[in-house]
């Protein structure tokens, strides 16, 4: 199984759609996905229409009272199975300080899974310093930074990368860094120059694929719906077929079972 973190140190830069999307494109091509909610916002939940029931468990479960993950997983649109999130999750942050190694939670959890998926893709909270950030680094094979096409973006992506290389070292992991390109606008030249100047700085970590803005994304989102379910003939659901179709071309072994 292959484990991606989507993060950045920021709300804003559509890494949530990002997360839902490609794991929506990955379902498309019969890979066997897992979206895991790392937010204690619950976006991705709820761009996924699934409401957690106060019987029914979330990630917070797992991370706060060792619940399996298998009791977790739910079933959502588009292919993908999902293990939601609630306000509760933003308890771990205080609860890690009386855990030990509390980084090592989540990777000890997507174990019980890797045998049943092809790929678990997990939403970071818009932080990097958090143990939540710090479960997903542990537990990831790659790191993708989701950086948006707008002003003063590079300088907030290459911030983010020293804080995430930074928590790395700490934990002596090192996922692969990958560099995704969102909210782009082609008409617009800040827009295109900021993604030469981001070719330029990342080089071959950035994907050759860049997510356009799109209206179908946010309708899908509202439609509580990746846009493969949503529009599957849309420019929005092409740009993550084809992120998709790079994601799974990296060859990287799973570092879960570490």
């Amino acid at each position: 199984m292959k484990i991606l973190a989507l993060a950045n140190q920021k709300g804003g830069c559509g890494k949530t759609t990002t997360a839902v999307n490609l794991a929506g494109a990955l379902a498309a091509r019969g890979e066997r996905v897992c979206l895991v909610d790392l937010d204690p916002q619950a976006h991705a939940t709820l761009a996924l229409s699934v409401a957690v029931e106060p019987d029914e468990r979330s990630i917070a479960d797992v991370l706060l009272r060792g619940t399996s993950l298998c009791e977790t997983l739910r079933p959502a649109p588009g292919g993908i199975v999902l293990v939601p999130a609630t306000l509760e999750l933003a308890e771990f942050e205080e609860a890690a300080g009386r855990t030990l190694h509390p980084e090592r939670m989540l990777a000890q959890a997507l174990g019980e899974i890797a045998g049943d998926h092809d790929f678990a893709v997990l939403d970071c909270p818009p932080r990097a310093d958090g143990v939540l950030t710090a479960n997903a680094l542990r537990a990831a094979d790659v790191l993708v930074l989701v950086v948006e096409m707008g002003a003063f973006a590079l300088q907030g992506a290459l911030k983010a990368v020293a804080v995430f290389e930074e928590l790395a070292a700490e934990m002596e992991v090192r996922p692969e860094l990958r560099v995704v390109g969102t909210l782009f606008d082609r008409k617009a030249e800040m827009a295109r120059e900021l993604l030469i100047a981001t070719q330029a700085r990342f080089g071959r970590r950035l994907f050759d694929t860049v997510i356009h803005q799109s209206t179908r994304l946010r309708e899908a989102a509202a439609s509580g719906v990746p846009v493969q379910v949503l529009d599957p003939l849309s420019r929005a659901a092409s740009d993550f077929e084809a992120l998709a179709e790079e994601v799974c071309a990296l060859a990287v072994p799973s570092l879960a079972a570490t």
